[in-house]
């Protein structure tokens, strides 16, 4: 299947990252020219160089999503090589384990910055180009904890819904530009942020880090934690050309872990 990607540059912000460089990975595979944003020097070069070995076409930016201030210059930086991004999928990391009472001011404003204004001003920024072109993809990936609060995980499970209603209210603003906007959620997906989680959770509750993994393992239907893979294919079909009239949806890569409806 030709998902219509050739030659549409990607901009993936947190491409450094597992889910995030599975993402570039896939985008570029289908023919897209990637450029890999993230705050970590080595990451940002792991990832531009497994595209480029992969046959394809990537160039690295070294970001801090926390510094607003920056948008404009790295924006303008990542139009250069390949042309004006079209494709824009935003990955954030996420804040420690908390609960959501408590947190000082600095903190909900920190991690707003780098998880939600950051993403919603490069969005910004690229927007105009997309309308030139009658065409975009903007792929937001947040957490199920958008849709199942997490325990413990009160900060990202609060900012993380301001995404869901920035990119529904924004996928109607668009649409007739040939824009779409969608919200992507992963359930326990195989990642180095997932051990970390896992292992917090372990320290937390004095037991092992397999049977903190086993014990989650076995609330999936499926019965194994995905893989980066599996979600990165998702977001590429998203991107594509095929899925032209998805859009203000969020859908998930979970292997039927949550249970709302």
């Amino acid at each position: 299947m030709d998902l219509g990607l050739k030659g549409r540059p990607a901009l993936v912000l947190g491409g450094g990252g597992g889910l995030g460089r599975a993402a570039a990975l896939a985008l570029a595979g289908e023919g897209a020219p990637i450029i890999v944003a993230d705050i970590d020097p080595a990451a940002v070069a792991a990832s531009t160089e497994a595209i480029i070995a992969a046959g394809g076409k990537a160039h690295g930016i070294v970001w801090d999503l926390g510094d607003l201030a920056s948008i404009d210059r790295h924006v303008e930086e990542a139009s250069k090589p390949f042309g004006a991004p079209l494709i824009l999928v935003s990955f954030t990391g996420g804040p420690p384990p908390t609960p959501v009472s408590g947190q000082s001011a600095e903190a909900w404003h920190k991690f707003f910055d780098m998880m939600i204004l950051s993403v919603i001003g490069t969005a910004d920024r690229l927007l105009p180009g997309m309308r030139e072109a009658k065409w975009g993809r903007l792929i937001t990936s947040t957490s199920s904890g958008v849709i199942a609060p997490i325990p413990n995980l009160g900060l990202s499970n609060a900012l993380r819904l301001s995404l869901v209603g920035w990119s529904k209210t924004l996928a109607r603003e668009v649409a007739a530009d040939g824009i779409t906007a969608n919200v992507i959620v992963p359930g326990r997906i195989a990642t180095d942020r997932i051990r970390f989680l896992d292992e917090q959770k372990a320290k937390r509750e004095g037991r092992t880090v397999d049977a903190v993994s086993a014990e989650s393992v076995a609330s999936i239907p499926v019965g194994r934690y995905g893989r980066p893979e599996e979600y990165a294919d998702t977001i590429a079909f998203l991107a594509s050309a095929r899925a032209s009239y998805i859009t203000g949806t969020t859908m998930r890569v979970d292997g039927g872990l949550i249970q709302s409806v």
